[in-house]
Formats: C-alpha cells, sequence, structure tokens
C-alpha cells in the first residue's frame, strides 16, 4: 500500500506543479498589468518594479493553490480511469475508496501550510504592498519653490546642484519672474543665469524639469581659466534639469487594513470592538434612564422651569442627539466587527477549499474519463468560479451585516462539501461508470422518483391505504403487518 500511495502522490505532483506554476502567472501577469498606470511615468528602477512584481505573487498564490489542486486530482484521477488502472486496481482489492486517502492527506498537508501563508506572509505582502504603492503614488517630480529664497532643486545621479531664486512666482500658470538660477552642476565651470520672466513645466514622463526664460542673460566661467568671462544674452532659452525630484521615498509603517492582518489581529481588532460596544450601550441605558428620571422631576435635580434646570421638552431633545450619535457610532463599531470577523473566518475557509476541491474532482474523473483536458480545464474554471463567487458575495453580505460571519464565509464551503461528501460516497461504493453521464443518471433518477410517485396517487385513488402500504406493496414487500 505504501507503493500505491507513493505512486498516486507523484502522479499528482507533476500535474499539480504545472498547473500551479501557469495559473500563477497568468494571474500574476493579470494583476502587475492592473498595477502599470500606477508604476508608469514614475521614473522607477527596476528594484522597485520588481519589488512590486515579487510583492504580488503571495495574494496570486492564495488563489492558485487551492485550484492547482483541482486541476491535479481531475487530471491523474481521469487519466487512471482512461488507461484501466482503476479497473485493474479495483481487481486487485484495492476500493476506489482507498483511492483517495492519500490525496485528502495531502489536502490536509496543504490546508495546514495554506493556513500559515495566509496568516502570516500573506498578510505581511500584502501590508508592505500597500505601503509602496502609496510611497510610489507620492512620488512626483513637483517643486516646492519660495519667493525671493534661494531653493535648492536636487536632482538623482547628478554631483552639481541647481539653485534657483524666484522675485515672484505665479503658481496658476507656473510662471516666474525676475528669475536668477546658479548652474553648480559641473565642476569645470559656473553659470549663473539671469531672465525676466520664465515658464516651468515638466516633461511627459514627469522627471525632467524645463524651464523656458525669456529676456535674459548668462554669466559663464571656466575653472581652468579664471580671468576669461562670457556673457550670452538671449530672447529666449530652454534650461532642461534632469531627474528632478525622482527620489522614492519609503515611509512605512501606516495603518493595517483588515486583509494585512493576521488571525491574532483580526481577534483582537473583533475583540476590542466587541467590547467597546457592550461599554456604549451600558452607557446609553444609564444616560437614557438618567434622562428620563430628570425630565419627569424625579431625577437628583428635579424639574424647576426657570431656575436653570433643563424643561422637559429640551431634556427630550438632548437625549434625542445622544442616542443618534450613540447609534453612529454603535454602527461603526458593528461594521468594523463584521469586516474584520469576516476576514478571520475567510483565513481559515479558503485554506479548506483544498480538501473539499479533492472530494468534488475524483468523482467528477472518474465519471468523465474521455473529456481530456479540456475537461479539466473547463469544470476547474467552472467550479472555481462558482466558489469564488459564492465566497465573495458571502464576504460582501457579511461587511454589510446582512449574514452572520460565519456563515458568509463558511456557507459555500459547507455546500460544496456536502456536494462532493455525496459524490465521494457514491464514489466509495464505486457506482460510477464510465458510460453513463451525470445527465443519464439524473434522468434515470427523476423517472424512477416519477414512476414511485404516480404509484403513491395510484394507491391513494383505489383505496389501497396509506402510501407506506403503497410502498410496500410496489416492493412487493405484501401486506403490511402494522395495520
Amino acid at each position: 500500500m505504501r507503493i500505491l500511495t507513493r505512486y498516486l502522490l507523484r502522479a499528482h505532483l507533476g500535474p499539480f506543479l504545472f498547473a500551479f506554476s501557469v495559473l500563477t502567472g497568468l494571474l500574476l501577469v493579470n494583476t502587475v498589468a492592473k498595477r502599470f498606470e500606477d508604476l508608469a511615468g514614475k521614473g522607477l528602477g527596476v528594484g522597485v518594479i520588481a519589488e512590486v512584481f515579487i510583492l504580488s505573487i503571495p495574494y496570486t498564490v492564495a488563489l492558485t493553490l487551492p485550484m492547482s489542486v483541482l486541476v491535479a486530482v481531475l487530471y491523474v484521477f481521469s487519466q487512471l480511469t482512461l488507461d484501466n488502472e482503476i479497473t485493474a486496481l479495483k481487481a486487485s482489492g484495492v476500493s476506489l475508496l482507498r483511492l483517495s486517502l492519500p490525496l485528502i492527506g495531502a489536502g490536509l498537508l496543504v490546508t495546514g501550510g495554506m493556513l500559515y501563508f495566509n496568516d502570516q506572509i500573506l498578510a505581511e505582502s500584502n501590508h508592505r504592498l500597500k505601503n509602496l504603492l502609496i510611497d510610489i503614488a507620492r512620488k512626483t517630480p513637483t517643486l516646492e519653490l519660495k519667493e525671493q529664497v534661494i531653493n535648492e532643486i536636487r536632482t538623482e545621479g547628478s554631483q552639481g546642484r541647481y539653485f534657483l531664486q524666484p522675485a515672484r512666482i505665479d503658481a496658476a500658470s507656473n510662471r516666474l519672474y525676475d528669475l536668477v538660477i546658479y548652474d553648480l552642476s559641473s565642476q569645470e565651470r559656473s553659470r549663473a543665469i539671469y531672465a525676466d520672466s520664465g515658464w516651468m513645466a515638466f516633461n511627459e514622463a514627469k522627471t525632467d524639469l524645463l524651464l523656458t526664460l525669456y529676456d535674459g542673460w548668462i554669466h559663464e566661467r571656466d575653472e581652468d581659466e579664471p580671468n576669461r568671462f562670457n556673457r550670452v544674452f538671449f530672447d529666449e532659452q530652454l534650461i532642461r534639469i534632469p531627474e528632478v525630484g525622482n527620489q522614492l521615498e519609503r515611509m512605512g509603517g501606516g495603518t493595517r487594513g483588515d486583509r494585512e492582518m493576521t488571525i491574532a489581529m483580526l481577534k483582537a481588532e473583533v475583540d476590542r470592538r466587541r467590547i467597546e460596544l457592550a461599554e456604549l450601550q451600558e452607557r446609553m441605558r444609564e444616560e437614557v434612564s438618567g434622562h428620563i428620571r430628570i425630565a419627569l422631576g424625579e431625577g437628583e435635580y428635579g424639574y424647576m422651569g426657570d431656575d436653570g434646570v433643563l424643561a422637559p421638552e429640551m431634556e427630550t431633545r438632548r437625549i434625542s442627539v445622544e442616542l443618534e450619535t450613540a447609534s453612529q457610532r454603535a454602527r461603526r463599531l458593528q461594521n468594523g466587527m463584521n469586516r474584520f470577523a469576516v476576514e478571520y473566518h475567510k483565513k481559515f475557509a479558503i485554506p479548506v477549499a483544498s480538501i473539499i476541491f479533492v472530494l468534488i474532482g475524483a468523482p467528477l474523473a472518474v465519471r468523465f474519463p474521455h473529456g481530456g483536458v479540456g475537461m479539466v480545464i473547463a469544470v476547474s474554471l467552472v467550479i472555481f468560479a462558482i466558489y469564488w463567487s459564492g465566497l465573495t458575495g458571502g464576504e460582501q453580505l457579511g461587511d454589510k451585516g446582512l449574514i452572520p460571519p460565519f456563515w458568509a464565509m463558511w456557507t459555500v464551503n459547507i455546500v460544496f462539501f456536502g456536494i462532493g461528501l455525496i459524490g465521494f460516497l457514491r464514489f466509495g461504493r464505486e457506482m460510477t461508470s464510465t458510460r453513463n453521464t451525470a445527465l443519464d443518471e439524473l434522468r434515470a433518477a427523476f423517472t424512477g422518483l416519477r414512476a414511485r410517485l404516480r404509484s403513491f396517487g395510484t394507491g391513494s385513488a383505489r383505496g389501497r391505504g396509506t402510501p407506506h402500504r403503497a410502498l410496500s406493496e410496489e416492493l412487493g414487500l405484501g401486506e403490511s403487518r402494522g395495520e
């Protein structure tokens, strides 16, 4: 039996790795393509783009790993059936149930690994990716120039520096007036540029600063020949300052969202909000009770009309305002608690899908052995699309508080587990056939049910007694001795 177990696991390993690599690659390219607009035109280095690419992998893996399990099970069992290996094993006394036990064990290992992966690696990578995208979005080559001040313009990859001193700035049109530029970008020469006015803009990639200057002159001195001095007048001059503000500043830190938290963090957030909500409700009950006593003149201060104590109408309005404020606060707490609780259960629900897909995939593959690779791909996509749609829909309903967080995440698992268990039990009793399709069995089931209902109706019309007697006679059991 150990040989059979190793054989089955090795047979699944190749298709699993192939499906995992292909699906991960496709989804990863799609994810990066969606972020291309945010990355383009930022002057980012290869390292930063590679970091975005790498940090996007864990989220993709969390989706493709269960799906790869389903693809591998469908492919291997369909091939085993098509090559008559299932028949040979059955003739040797090996039940179909025994064939699935190694896969269920492997599914348990994958589930445990995914649980740790989603809890630790995925949460941290999501947090780092969010911070990196925020830093990239913040990275724009803009300048904060001040009037009548020498402003340093920093550039990347240049040992020199530029200093810009405008007398007046029109921020609406990016116009500069009475402008002086000190160019220290070269060690061989120094330049000072004076202009009556100028216009500031950036290139299409938004990495270089373009200064279009009007009516001015340039003072230039060569460091090797200090006695020589050049002065050039111009009507219009274009100054290009490369790589302005192109440094990516890593801010880091920041608060964590629900998808960036570990299981312990999510549970702590849910408990904190639950305690705060209970305290808020208790406090409001006490305050409302006190307000009502004051309004009725039964409180500690009594009702004294014009002597400074609130009149009943004013007290009623104050109660209404406080209740509305508390109600809004309670809704925010409840919504936050729902959101974190849904994510908490999601951490467990998605890994369990690996076991569920084993239960669903094996019976389907044996029932449709002639479908080939096309059947494997089509069935995998349909099952996973239905599963993921149910999971996403449940998450949205759970976040809104329409259904409890537990059922929001586990309903689709329970439904698929029930379907898989039924198919798995029939699969274990060896009731499947490569010649009969699921449509044939469904038609036969409806035919039998219709015949039985017709027999019940006929027996009732003839006065044959209860449906129990009619069923007994239909099955050839004779008269019911209990009547």
